[in-house]
């Protein structure tokens, strides 16, 4: 049987032409092969470079190496975090004939390494948790999608930190499957899976004393569970509001900042029954909000008064018609940021009376805003709109507050 190459792209097979396809993968000479950490695999797997790309190789069957290009093919189609296919290669024969194994070729995801390959080296135990957050971030998306895995590992996710979010990738299709929807069932056995081969790989890291001390194998593993069950409660529930309750979609909002997730993109559809909202999560770093208040709006905050503002610009783009993510027609982010700063922002903060502001910044006292009207709607079970919020806190809350606010210069 001839050398087959069915690749996405048709630059990719003459690229891949060059590589030894007639030598056993475990076999690959040095000079073909780039020394990045790999996860364990029931498979060989080797990264070697094709051009200007560093690809990830591996032998498997024919059918399921088909199998996984095109459930990988499928779930780049849908927006899921994993890795790109690029090619299979069948028809492989060493140079005595005998048949070699296929291959599945992938891009590798640059600036990424398996979580197994991050959990051995010396780690605070806080900035683990925040790496199974984002598993169990990964894991929620997949699972909203029809998305059921089968073999969700340490060494069969790849992380990558991108402008300070904490982001998992998916890198092993093999074993999983994609339906219209997932049942309880099939979301439960998929978690405890998870759970399993969690708990087992870090009791591994435990032995060869790689693990840091304080982590418990077990725990940990029962802890992504948790933290999944959560996220997806609060994501999947019922989640219509009538037109007009904004403050619901900011508890919402705030439920989610409580477990401890930020959202990375918020979508309200309207209909005759009200507005349906779609939140997608992100895991951030510290100082994240800071940097990407700074980068949209020019305002430079402490990060608390950057996640708040953050939020409430991200609410009110949500409501801008032209608001398309992914839409390379809609407006783009920046674009909506100045408009908020100079249609929302400013105006709100000058409605309070600059001898009234103390030592306030203009960031505080719109974050002092926020929080009033959140109190007065949430008492008033409806939006009472940033105009009655200025009003009542010039009025109730800056006179009571006088005697410990230091007055600002003109």
């Amino acid at each position: 049987m001839a050398l087959q190459i069915s690749a996405t792209n048709p630059e990719h097979p003459a690229l891949l032409l060059e590589l030894p396809w007639d030598v056993p993968l475990e076999e690959w000479p040095e000079e073909y092969l780039v020394p990045l950490p790999r996860g364990i695999s029931r498979h060989v797997v080797r990264y070697a470079r094709a051009g200007s790309e560093v690809i990830a190789v591996k032998e498997l069957a024919e059918r399921p190496a088909l199998r996984e290009y095109e459930l990988l093919r499928d779930l780049d189609r849908i927006g899921i975090p994993a890795v790109d296919p690029l090619a299979v290669v069948t028809g492989r024969a060493d140079q005595d004939g005998a048949p070699l194994e296929p291959v599945l070729i992938t891009r590798h995801l640059g600036g990424s390494m398996p979580y197994r390959s991050m959990f051995e080296t010396t780690m605070r135990p806080a900035t683990m948790h925040r790496l199974m957050d984002a598993l169990a971030v990964l894991l929620v998306r997949l699972h909203l999608a029809g998305f059921a895995w089968g073999d969700c590992s340490l060494s069969n996710t790849l992380f990558r930190r991108d402008a300070g979010a904490y982001a998992a990738y998916l890198v092993d299709a093999e074993t999983g499957d994609l339906y219209p929807q997932l049942s309880t069932g099939q979301r439960d056995y998929d978690l405890d899976l998870a759970r399993v081969n969690i708990s087992g790989e870090l009791l591994d890291l435990e032995a060869s004393g790689a693990l840091h001390p304080s982590v418990d194998p077990i725990e940990f593993g029962t802890e992504i569970c948790g933290r999944y069950r959560d996220l997806w409660d609060e994501l999947t529930r019922t989640s219509v509001y009538p037109a007009g309750k904004y403050h619901y979609i900011e508890r919402r909002i705030r439920r989610l900042n409580e477990l401890g997730f930020d959202v990375a993109e918020m979508q309200i559809e309207h209909n005759a029954h009200g507005d349906t909202v779609t939140f997608v999560p992100k895991v951030v770093d510290a100082g994240h909000h800071q940097r990407q208040l700074l980068r949209l709006t020019g305002l430079d905050t402490e990060e608390n008064q950057a996640r708040r503002l953050l939020n409430d610009l991200e609410s009110w783009m949500a409501t801008q018609d032209d608001y398309a993510p992914g839409d390379p027609l809609g407006a783009r982010p920046e674009v909506l940021a100045h408009r908020w700063v100079r249609d929302v922002f400013r105006p709100t903060v000058r409605a309070v009376p600059l001898q009234a502001r103390g030592s306030m910044d203009p960031a505080e006292i719109y974050h002092e805003l926020l929080e009033h009207r959140w109190y007065l709607s949430e008492h008033a079970q409806h939006d009472i709109g940033l105009d009655t919020a200025v009003a009542d806190y010039v009025k109730n809350i800056l006179p009571t507050a006088r005697d410990t606010l230091q007055p600002t210069s003109e």
